[in-house]
Order: C-alpha cells, then structure tokens, then sequence
C-alpha cells in the first residue's frame, strides 16, 4: 500500500501500538505527524525512521483531550500541508483489577478522558477540515471489552464502549462526505508493558503491535473504501 500522497496525523504515536502504526505508515511513504508525552519516545521514533531512511514529518507534545490544543494542532498541520489526510487515534490507557465499588472517582475520570473523551475532541478537531476536503480517513482504538464485560474492569470496559458508540454514531453522520471510519479493537497487545504485567501469559497468542498497524494501513486505504462504520476484531488467539 502507497501513501506517498497522504498527510497522517498518528495521536499517541510514539507508545507500543502508535509507534508500529507510525512506522508503517512512514514506510508507506505518508508524511507523518505524531503527537506524543514523552520526548524520550519520540527521539527512540525518529531514530527508528531515521534508519530506514526516514523520518516523521513532525512531532508534537499535545494533550489530546484539550480541545483549543488540538484544534491548534490539526491547524498547523493544514497550515503546513494544505490538508490532513488520516487521523489514527492510539492514545488510551488501563486500569482494572478491582470491582466497581472499590474503584475511585480519580480513576473513574482518567478511563473516560484517556479512552473517551480523547477521541470526541480529536474528532471533532479533524472533521470538519475532511468535510471541506470531501475526502478523510478515521481509526479509532478501542478493545476487545468494549464488547466483551469481563470482571474487573467496569471502568475500562465502559469507556471503550463509549468509544465505540461514539465512532459509530460519527461514521452515520459523515456518509455524505467520503469520509471513512472504523474502529479496532484489539485483545492484549504484545506489548513490554502487557508482558511485565502478565508475566505467566501465553504472548504467543496476542496480537502484534506491527500486525495491528497492518490492518489500520488497509482501513486507511483506497481498497477498503467499502468498509464504513465497522468494529474490527483483532484478538489474536486468545
């Protein structure tokens, strides 16, 4: 797949799955704007392109639940490039392990701003520049529980559901505009963070972080233009 003509903002673009998606499409030839929290891991990013000869066309300290942040971030993009092409959405966070009466309200708040209300203002800051282009690619990471409500995780589960909802209720309301929007939702991702946290799991069986980014690429792609509002499973075998 080729997106030497494509302008991809990757939010959270640096971390165990946004680096992957960052890299795949820096690979594919995309002029790619990461946003980031740490330094540290957009210069290991940089480095990382810079070895296959490339790089991340910028990168960017944002936090992506400040709406007046992103809307000056995707304005500088579009400033720069004339337009933006993708946004693939990365940024999102866990917390569980306990029932829901035992959680606290701080927690409570860090799930729906990491996993929810991160996508609504990234959204709503690209929307309306791919409504004046007539032409925009959205993928949202959600996960596995936003569909499946195991124990422990209430908080999470119901965040990532919300994310869900959300990204499907957009994917109705920009039909008119050949604007193409999908979620992921993947199980544990092989992440260093996932295996030191589960120590005795079966890795072999999660899903990749490279594998993940190759079926963002095609949701991105002029080949699954047909795909629209859909929830895209990506478990692995577990």
């Amino acid at each position: 797949m080729n997106f030497q003509d494509k302008i991809v903002l990757v939010t959270g673009g640096t971390g165990g799955l946004g680096r992957e998606v960052s890299m795949a499409f820096i690979e594919a030839g995309a002029a790619v704007i990461v946003t980031y929290r740490n330094a540290e891991e957009f210069g290991a990013l940089a480095a990382a392109a810079q070895r296959i000869g490339a790089a991340p066309s910028a990168g960017m300290s944002v936090d992506v639940t400040d709406a007046q942040a992103v809307e000056k971030c995707v304005a500088d993009i579009v400033a720069k490039h004339g337009r933006l092409d993708i946004l693939v959405n990365t940024v999102g966070g866990y917390a569980g392990g306990v029932n829901l009466w035992e959680a606290d309200a701080r927690t409570y708040e860090q799930m729906l701003g990491l996993n929810l209300k991160a996508g609504f203002v990234l959204a709503r800051g690209v929307v309306p520049q791919m409504i004046k282009q007539q032409r925009g690619w959205i993928v949202n990471i959600a996960s596995k529980a936003a569909v499946d409500h195991g124990a422990g995780g209430a908080l999470y589960a119901a965040s990532k559901a919300g994310a869900l909802a959300l990204f499907d209720s957009l994917a109705a309301e920009v039909k008119e505009h050949n604007i193409n929007v999908n979620t992921v939702l993947p199980s544990i991702i092989d992440t260093a963070a996932n295996r030191k946290g589960m120590p005795g799991a079966d890795f072999s069986k999660w899903p990749k972080p490279e594998e993940i980014a190759r079926v963002i690429l095609f949701l991105c792609s002029e080949e699954a233009r047909v795909i629209h509002g859909a929830a895209i499973p990506v478990y692995g075998k577990t």
